[in-house]
């Protein structure tokens, strides 16, 4: 199973969300390429990129500290927040980023997810982000009337094979990863899923490691590596070794 420290960045800085609600934020650091270059050095072999600004704006707005991520270490990296169209998509892979993450246009354009599948092939990762199991879209302040496990499904078919699920009233508050509901949403929709959302401790980690087999291939750890409630590199370890 794979870690994934996340860097959420708004105005250039390092930042966390509380249930990604934007009057509820906590700057971790003003350089976030430092913040990049703690985790490699902890044993992250893929890092996790949010533009928030984008994500609200609807196109990204801070392509500049992703540079400057990508000229000081040398990782995989997804990133995601306002890629809503192919060209979005095309300046976010120039940086050289790994994979592109899309979301609101998941809901809104599904045939544009399509093209890029093809045009792109396993660089494209779809973000559901959910309320009470129904997606949420512009930087989750609009409920996008669909299912998780639907939107699911529909991505899958069109050629989606990695998906992230955030379970948006558990991010941000350390209160543990939805373990059932993102096991579902795996078997339901036959992609990888990457949880996300509410990680605490090792003993997260440690739930989530049996329902690999149902598709569970990786998790995201945001707060908890930022506040010292989980040690990434005893997580990664975890991750890797612990069968």
């Amino acid at each position: 199973m794979k870690i994934y420290p996340a860097i959420d960045i708004r105005g250039g800085k390092c930042v966390r969300l509380l249930k990604g609600d934007f009057a509820q934020e906590t700057v971790f650091s003003d350089a976030p390429e430092e913040m990049a270059a703690r985790w490699k050095a902890e044993g992250a072999e893929f890092l996790h990129l949010v533009d928030l600004d984008g994500a609200k704006a609807g196109t990204p707005k801070n392509l500049d500290t992703i540079r400057k991520i990508l000229s000081t270490i040398d990782c995989k990296t997804e990133f995601g927040g306002g890629v809503r169209t192919m060209e979005d998509i095309e300046a976010v892979l120039s940086l050289g980023v790994s994979r592109v993450i899309l979301g609101s246009v998941a809901v809104k354009n599904p045939a544009l997810v399509e093209e890029a599948c093809r045009r792109f092939e396993g660089r494209i990762v779809v973000g559901i982000d959910a309320k009470n199991g129904i997606v949420a879209i512009d930087g989750w302040g609009v409920s996008g009337d669909i299912e998780a496990t639907l939107l699911a499904k529909k991505m899958h078919e069109v050629g989606v094979g990695i998906i992230i699920y955030t379970d948006i009233s558990r991010d941000g508050t350390l209160s543990g990863v939805n373990v059932e509901a993102t096991a579902h949403l795996a078997r339901e929709s036959g992609a990888k899923i990457i949880a996300s959302g509410g990680v605490k401790s090792l003993a997260d980690i440690e739930a989530l490691l049996p329902y690999e087999a149902d598709g569970i291939e990786g998790v995201i750890v945001g707060k908890s590596i930022y506040m010292g409630t989980l040690d990434l590199n005893s997580a990664i370890h975890m991750a890797n070794h612990k069968r």
